[in-house]
Parts: structure tokens; C-alpha cells; sequence
């Protein structure tokens, strides 16, 4: 019996929606494409040796070639080893779900409403939802939390945030 299964009892798991040698073989590829961005444009810049010594792409187009190099290993690697036991179950993305899909929409919101009402509605309706907690108290945690912000930033430091049309009606 692991370790796991004493403290939380028998473990359920959900079926797999990702395997390990998916997941390895994903990363292996994008960390090659953006070691190939390092190498473009670093070759572009200039990666040579000139009169006056290296150039400014010199050592980070070699860096990109080792790191191009490790991420082949590492395709290599999940392909020759073929583990396809779960990297993620159905259970475990719908967790990481209910908290993306909602910072998804909470980061488009900051461009039409500003960062203090998308922030005060993402805390409140994430309380309410999530947390399970009453209305009155996710409403109020989120209204103090984004005015104390508010006053910290835009009174006390003067930091420019991003603003929407409630604000811009107070006059920031």
C-alpha cells in the first residue's frame, strides 16, 4: 500500500486524457521550436567572432543549439521508452479547468472593464462558485480586496492600471 493510499484511503483515478510519452514528446517540440527561434535569431543579430571579439548572438545561438540538441534527446527518449501511463486524468483537468477557464475570460474582461471591476467580479464569483461561500461574503471580500488595491496603487504609488468606464466616470 503507497503512502497516498494510507492517508487518503483506496485512490480513485479517471481515465487518462494525456499520457507521459504525449506529454514528453509535446514539450520535447516546443522547447526545439523555441530553441530554433533562439538560433534564427540569433544567427540574424550576428553569432560570429568579429575583430573585436564575439558578437551579440554569439553565445546565445549556442545556447539555442545545446538546448535543440537536449529537446531531440528528450523526444528521442519518451518515443524509445513508450511509458503511456497517465501525465494528466479526466479528474485532474477538470481542476486545473475550473480555475483556467475563468482566468481566460477574467484577462479578456481587464481590457473592457478594467483591471479593479474584473478583478473584484473574478474574486467574487470565484468565492461564490468555487469556494462555496454565501453571497454577501464573496461580494464583500472582493470589494474590500479591489479598493484596498486600488488605493495602494493608483492613491498611495500612482501606478497607472488599467481602467475601464466605471473608473474613467470617478474621474481615474
Amino acid at each position: 500500500m503507497s503512502t497516498q493510499e494510507e492517508i487518503h484511503g483506496s485512490v480513485a483515478t479517471s481515465p487518462a486524457v494525456i499520457t507521459r510519452r504525449t506529454a514528453e514528446i509535446a514539450v520535447g517540440f516546443i522547447v526545439m521550436a523555441f530553441a530554433l527561434l533562439a538560433i534564427i535569431s540569433n544567427y540574424q543579430l550576428g553569432a560570429g567572432w568579429s575583430d573585436d571579439g564575439p558578437q551579440a548572438g554569439y553565445f546565445p545561438l549556442r545556447m539555442g543549439v545545446a538546448i535543440f540538441i537536449a529537446s531531440i534527446v528528450v523526444i528521442y527518449q519518451a518515443v524509445r521508452k513508450n511509458d503511456r501511463s497517465a501525465f494528466v486524468e479526466q479528474t485532474q483537468l477538470k481542476l486545473v479547468a475550473t480555475v483556467l477557464l475563468p482566468l481566460v475570460v477574467y484577462i479578456a474582461a481587464i481590457k473592457y472593464v478594467g483591471i479593479y471591476v474584473a478583478s473584484t467580479l473574478f474574486i467574487g464569483i470565484f468565492m461564490r462558485v468555487v469556494g462555496k461561500f454565501g453571497w454577501a461574503r464573496s461580494v464583500l471580500t472582493a470589494l474590500i480586496i479591489n479598493a484596498a488595491l486600488f488605493w495602494v496603487f493608483e492613491i498611495m504609488f500612482k501606478v497607472p492600471l488599467p481602467k475601464g468606464p466605471l473608473e474613467q466616470m470617478f474621474g481615474y
